[in-house]
C-alpha cells in the first residue's frame, strides 16, 4: 500500500510561503488545537494568531514551524491550504524588527489603558500577540 502525505501550502497577500509535503501538521484553530494527517474529513476552519507545525516526509525530525497571524485553514484531499493575512517561516523572522514590535504594542497599550481607548486596546493586543509569536517562532530556527 503507498504510503499517503499531506500537501501543505500557506499563501498571503504578498503570495506563496510555504509549499511542501508532510506526515502532519498541527494548528491552532480559533476553537483549540487540530492535528491533520492523511485522510483527514474536509473541513474549513479560522485560525488563531499561533504557530504552524508541519513535520515533513523527508526526515522523521524535520519540522518546520510558521508563524501564522490568523486567517483560514482547509483541508481537502490530503491539501492543507491556510490562507492568511501575514505568515512567515521560523528562518525569515527579523527578530530584531519582532522585537522592537513587540516594545511598541507594549507602550501603545500602556497609553490605552490610560486613555480608556478599548479599540485601540484591542489593536495594540492583536499587535503584541503577533510579535509575541513571531519571536516565539524564530526560537524554532
Amino acid at each position: 500500500m503507498e504510503e499517503r502525505y499531506l500537501t501543505v501550502n500557506v499563501v498571503t497577500p504578498d503570495g506563496l510561503v510555504y509549499d511542501h509535503h508532510a506526515r502532519i501538521v498541527v494548528a491552532k484553530l480559533v476553537s483549540g488545537e487540530i492535528g491533520i494527517m492523511p485522510r483527514h474529513a474536509p473541513i474549513i476552519a479560522p485560525l488563531d494568531i499561533d504557530e504552524v507545525r508541519v513535520k515533513r516526509v523527508d526526515s522523521d525530525t524535520h519540522v518546520d514551524w510558521i508563524a501564522v497571524n490568523g486567517g483560514i485553514l482547509e483541508v481537502r484531499d490530503d491539501v492543507v491550504s491556510i490562507i492568511a493575512d501575514s505568515a512567515e517561516r521560523e528562518r525569515d523572522i527579523d527578530v530584531s524588527r519582532a522585537e522592537r514590535a513587540k516594545i511598541r504594542a507594549e507602550k501603545m497599550i500602556e497609553e490605552a489603558k490610560q486613555s480608556e481607548d478599548v479599540d485601540q486596546l484591542r489593536r495594540a493586543t492583536v499587535a503584541l500577540h503577533r510579535a509575541i509569536n513571531r519571536i516565539n517562532v524564530s526560537k524554532h530556527g
